[in-house]
C-alpha cells in the first residue's frame, strides 16, 4: 500500500476519480452540438469499488464508464442533454471541492505535526 493511501485514505482516489469525471462531463458539454456524439459518464461508486480492488484510478474510471441514455433522443443521434450535463458537472465540482478541502485540512494537520505545533 502506498504511503499516500495511509495518509489520505480513499480521499486521494476519490479526488482523482472526480477529476476524471469532470473531464468527461466537460467533454459531453463541449460536444452538445456534435451529430452522433454519445454522452458518457463515470459511475463513481463502481469506479471507487474497482479502485479499492487494486485497479489504478485510470483503470477504475475506464471500467466504470457507461453511455448515458437520453430522456428525449435527438434526431441527429446526439445523446447529450445539456441541462443534465450541466447539473451533473456542477454537482461533481462541489463534491470535488469538498474532497479537496478535506485533503487540504489533512495536509495542514500533518504539517503542524511535523513542525511540532
Amino acid at each position: 500500500m502506498p504511503m499516500s493511501d495511509d495518509l489520505f485514505g480513499i480521499h486521494g482516489t476519490a479526488l482523482s476519480l472526480r477529476s476524471q469525471r469532470l473531464s468527461l462531463l466537460a467533454s459531453n458539454i463541449a460536444n452538445a452540438a456534435t451529430p452522433g456524439y454519445r454522452a458518457r459518464d463515470i459511475d463513481f461508486r463502481q469506479a471507487m469499488e474497482l479502485a479499492s480492488r487494486g485497479h489504478s484510478t485510470v483503470q477504475a474510471a475506464e471500467g466504470a464508464v457507461a453511455y448515458r441514455v437520453p430522456i428525449e433522443p435527438s434526431p441527429d443521434g446526439n445523446t447529450v442533454e445539456l441541462s443534465t450535463e450541466q447539473t451533473l458537472f456542477a454537482e461533481n465540482a462541489v463534491q470535488y471541492r469538498a474532497t479537496l478541502a478535506f485533503l487540504e485540512g489533512r495536509i495542514s494537520t500533518i504539517r503542524r505535526a511535523l513542525k511540532g505545533e
